[in-house]
């Protein structure tokens, strides 16, 4: 019997120097049964990407070394997520998974919408480049600081002083995304400076600025928001094909997706409003009930934030990290993520 999943992509800052040929890695290691898919769809990627004059995420992803000024380039950066992130779900063993629902974390939305089929893999890739150009010509800056204690529960003290720089700073200084057990706050660059300097200090870590990052999620984002509409019209947008819960907990059923409402939301709210995927994932558990999460790659780090949003609402029995780590021994964990070597081949092995 099939066991239903919840499928999250990650967003911004997730392909770094250790995903260096991961990509390429993945199909390699994929079954015969997928693999001659998955090197078609990349070089349907990498086509769209060498239309627009841009090196493609073969390229990119087979270079000899990892270069922060080529690879984190948004445009770049932005491509190889996507890529990564769509390939994995290409790779999820529909013999073993049913997926019920998709979501994801902020440009995860982007990888969310190809994988439920709302965008061709042409418009993705393009849309996906387009996005990353406008929105990292942006103005301001974004930091992350944590409002949960060791064990991953909800700490006052942090979320109050939080609220206090929210209060200190405001319309400069915005709340941009609620990523699990972290707040990311975006603003303009005095604001954001300010905050940083004033927030108390957290395992000599935190709060970190994000570099190269601009106020994403925040009203700085209009600009970007409204040439983004101008240039993706609703023609670009296909009915989903699969349940996607979006920034805000909303779910998009189908079949009744109505096309202009996803087109004004992807292309407006989503860039310029706060980024809830503490409420996405908390409401996609809620309603779907999925057997297993499968957190998409590059890289393994969701899973931190995925595990803090459950343990929030005490979703079955996971109340600290203690017990979400416990859960995740079993042979087949609750949490599965494509960015672990051993997970990824309990998510991909029944493929022959």
């Amino acid at each position: 019997m099939k066991k239903t999943a919840l499928v999250v992509c990650p967003g911004r800052g997730t392909y770094n120097k250790p995903e260096l040929g991961s990509i390429y890695a993945n199909i390699a290691s994929s079954s015969p049964k997928i693999k001659e898919d998955l090197k078609s769809t990349l070089a349907r990627i990498d086509a769209e990407r060498a239309a627009l004059g841009l090196a493609t995420v073969t390229e990119l992803d087979q270079a000899k070394g990892f270069k922060s000024s080529l690879h984190q380039k948004a445009e770049h950066a932005a491509a190889l997520i996507y890529a990564a992130g769509y390939l994995d779900f290409l790779s999820i063993d529909r013999e073993q998974f049913e997926v019920v629902a998709i979501t994801g974390n902020s440009m995860g939305w982007y990888t969310a919408m190809a994988c439920a089929e709302a965008w061709s893999i042409s418009t993705a890739t393009r849309l996906v480049t387009s996005m990353a150009q406008l929105t990292a010509g942006g103005a301001g800056a974004q930091f992350i600081y944590p409002t949960v204690d060791d064990q991953w529960r909800p700490d006052a003290q942090r979320e109050a002083a939080v609220e206090g720089q929210l209060a200190a700073y405001p319309n400069t200084l915005m709340r941009s995304i609620n990523y699990g057990g972290y707040a990311v706050l975006a603003g303009t660059e005095e604001a954001c400076c300010a905050a940083v300097r004033d927030l108390p200090k957290v395992d000599e870590r935190f709060p970190m600025v994000l570099p190269g990052h601009a106020a994403f999620h925040t009203s700085l984002m209009a600009e970007a928001a409204q040439a983004a509409q101008e240039t993706w019209p609703i023609a670009a947008f296909q009915m989903p094909q699969t349940p996607l819960i979006d920034g805000r907990g909303y779910q998009w059923l189908t079949p009744s997706v109505d096309a202009r409402a996803l087109q004004q939301y992807t292309l407006g709210h989503q860039v310029t409003e706060t980024y809830d995927f503490s409420k996405a994932i908390q409401v996609a558990v809620k309603e779907f009930a999925p057997d297993h999460i499968i957190l998409l790659g590059p890289g393994s780090g969701l899973g931190g934030a995925v595990a803090q949003a459950l343990i929030a609402i005490g979703w079955q029995g996971i109340t600290d990290k203690t017990s979400f780590v416990q859960g995740q021994t079993e042979a087949m964990p609750y949490v599965l993520s494509m960015g672990l070597p051993e997970q990824r081949a309990l998510v991909t092995a029944a493929q022959t």
